[in-house]
């Protein structure tokens, strides 16, 4: 029997089978309820004291009480219902029944229902609002509506998915939609959304494309491939018509040689993609498995001893300033040969411990002159690329105006010197959550200038850096990051969803919180150092000025970390800056490695000297790990270096503590 019940007599029946359901499907039915009434009857059964258990439409009943709350409809308002007068266990069978005989509706029927109502004089914020649906989902549905007729019918009919489709619609132009959807209907491979989108943005592939170099021009042909050439066409610029052929070659190549791969590797698999880039859908639900860069033969170390001396040489005719231009020239163009070759040395394949080796996987791209490439990381069910090489780079270290040293660096240990650097940064915004705080809002709001370099990612992953891999472990800031963070309070990791884990973290103790704010801001901070280029954030230096860092309470230079890494002159120079050419020509004739060692010794203030030596020698850093200082500017109070200290606990800022 169908009968009108007032909302507020309409209870949840225990019987009702459905348990779980979705908040962001609930919103949308509660914003069509609202926009277009109830559209389908709830199916109820008498309970004691006048009210009706409700077996199938709980969800409704649910909206329509949120609706009640809002004051949008009244808590008495009438809902058609269907009374049932059957046993508890027919109502259970029909509550399955209600909730199991479902089809959620075509992503091609919602195309052109939306395009109705627009077609109509809806708006696609009217229709979005109406819904419950975000603006950005209708408008994708829009574009789908638009597809050519034939990729639509195909959705339609469920040939092709939801991916795919919108592959098709990277395009407006529904003539190419349709050659494309023609070319692969006829390839004997299933093609990937990234395939279609290429195709359907690119009607013909000149003889450059990677995938072109790769399948050849002879194979191309021999399957049927057709080339089209201008007068002036060469090799390179003519255009290879037949894209689906291309991309069905190309990918059966690339399958044949990452299974060929995985035998001679010894792995479970190997992923091929025409892509130059493991793509984040390839690598989805996998994480990255440790490796390390395999070890040097003792060959390998005598070349690059003799590489690292030669290095020294030509550093030397770059810094001394009476060089001639043709010597410069000829130094700049040995420096780079020499990191050319110390990179290729250096560029260890990674090796996996044998126990992980049997479950693991790689990614095979397609690099951009047609090459395939095994990427250099291992995958797997629960992260490592090589070292970057080295290549030289010269740096000028000092304020505008100073006196300024040229200092030639290689790149890697630029890269690695600023990664230390930012961590000793890191760990005092860390411990201050009111700077962190100031520091979160305000990279969030300063987006104005959007041509300038960002000095925050402000996401917190753990920093990559430029180098991936790279951790400087020994390192006082690195080990001080890593207590910080195991001091953290995670139990809201409990949780087993994403609400309770966000309703345990909210019950967390303000100090703790606060420890969190200051952890996630701090590792989103980005890699620099106090010199010019690409290296160079002055907005970190202003922080580390206003925090009041001593970089040398937090780094010292070693052999390992510095001195075997620059040459003999720049050591002898930082000799001089702490003890004058007294102490340095003591070691002018010493050799490069030993030097090396002296240096650390006396930067670490174990060498016998002076008082004063040592003094200056324990305050020595480079000054590309040095935060700039600037004067506060008039009515900017300064901030006490005591207050930012590792350890010490900020205050907690108001709106966190609320």
């Amino acid at each position: 029997m169908i009968k009108s019940i007032p909302l507020n007599k309409l209870v949840q029946s225990p019987r009702n089978v459905r348990r779980h359901s979705d908040p962001a499907v609930d919103t949308e039915l509660k914003a069509s309820i609202a926009a277009c009434g109830l559209l389908q009857n709830l199916v109820v059964r008498p309970a004691a004291k006048g009210k009706f258990e409700v077996e199938a439409g709980e969800r409704r009943r649910r909206a329509m009480l949120a609706l009640a709350d809002e004051k949008i409809i009244s808590r008495d308002h009438e809902v058609t219902c269907l009374v049932l007068e059957d046993s508890a266990e027919a109502a259970v069978e029909t509550s399955l029944a209600e909730n199991f005989h479902r089809l959620a509706m075509n992503p091609a029927d919602e195309a052109q229902a939306f395009a109705t109502l627009v077609a109509g004089g809806s708006t696609v914020e009217d229709v979005a609002r109406r819904f419950g649906l975000t603006v950005r989902f209708v408008e994708g549905r829009l574009r789908l509506a638009t597809l050519a007729p034939v990729v639509f019918e195909a959705l339609a009919s469920g040939e092709i998915t939801l991916d795919i489709a919108k592959a098709f619609g990277a395009t407006s132009d529904q003539e190419i939609q349709a050659r494309v959807y023609e070319q692969v209907s006829s390839a004997y491979y299933a093609p990937n959304a990234d395939s279609i989108r290429r195709m359907v943005l690119s009607g013909t592939v000149r003889g450059s494309d990677p995938r072109a170099r790769f399948v050849g021009r002879d194979a191309y042909i021999a399957a049927g491939g057709r080339i089209e050439r201008e007068l002036f066409d060469n090799d390179d610029s003519e255009s290879w018509v037949d894209v689906a052929l291309l991309e069905s070659l190309a990918t059966a190549k690339m399958e044949e040689q990452a299974k060929a791969l995985a035998a001679e590797q010894g792995l479970a698999w190997v992923k091929p993609t025409l892509d130059p880039y493991a793509s984040h859908d390839l690598v989805e639900g996998l994480v990255r498995l440790p490796a390390e860069p395999a070890p040097l033969t003792e060959a390998e170390l005598t070349r690059l001893d003799e590489l690292d001396a030669s290095y020294d040489e030509h550093a030397a005719i770059l810094e001394d300033e009476d060089s001639a231009e043709e010597a410069v020239a000829a130094a700049e163009a040995a420096i780079e040969a020499i990191e050319r070759e110390c990179q290729d040395i250096r560029a260890r394949p990674p090796v996996i411990a044998p126990e992980l080796k049997a479950d693991a996987g790689m990614v095979l791209v397609l690099s951009r002159d047609g090459t395939p490439v095994l990427q250099p990381v291992f995958y797997g069910e629960r992260q490592a690329d090589p070292a970057d090489g080295d290549s030289g780079i010269e740096v000028v270290a000092g304020e505008e105006g100073s006196d300024r040293r040229r200092t030639t660096l290689s790149k890697r240990l630029v890269d690695e010197l600023a990664m230390q650097r930012r961590d000793v940064l890191a760990l005092h915004v860390a411990s201050d959550p009111g700077l962190a705080l100031d520091l979160m809002v305000f990279t969030l709001a300063d987006t104005h200038d959007w041509r300038a370099r960002a000095a925050s990612t402000l996401r917190a992953p753990v920093p990559a850096g430029p180098i991936i891999g790279f951790e400087a472990k020994d390192a006082p800031a690195s080990s001080g990051l890593a207590e910080f963070r195991s001091s953290l309070d995670e139990s809201w990791r409990a949780g087993t969803d994403a609400t309770s884990r966000f309703d345990l973290f909210r019950a967390l103790p303000d100090d703790s919180r606060a420890a969190w704010l200051g952890y996630v801001v701090a590792r989103s901070l980005e890699a620099s150092l106090n010199m010019t280029g690409e290296r160079q954030l002055p907005f970190h230096d202003h922080l580390g000025s206003l925090i009041g860092i001593d970089m040398a309470q937090w780094w010292r230079p070693t052999a390992a970390n510095y001195f075997d890494r620059v040459s003999k002159q720049v050591i002898l120079d930082a000799l001089t800056d702490v003890g004058g050419l007294e102490l340095s020509s003591r070691f002018a004739s010493v050799k490069k490695g030993d030097l090396a060692m002296s240096a650390e010794r006396v930067f670490a203030g174990t060498y016998i000297t002076e008082v004063e030596v040592r003094e200056r020698a324990l305050a020595w850093v480079p000054e590309v790990m040095r935060f700039a200082s600037a004067a506060p500017e008039a009515g900017e109070a300064e901030i006490d270096a005591s207050d930012a200290a590792p350890g010490v606990e900020g205050e907690i800022p108001r709106e966190l503590a609320a």
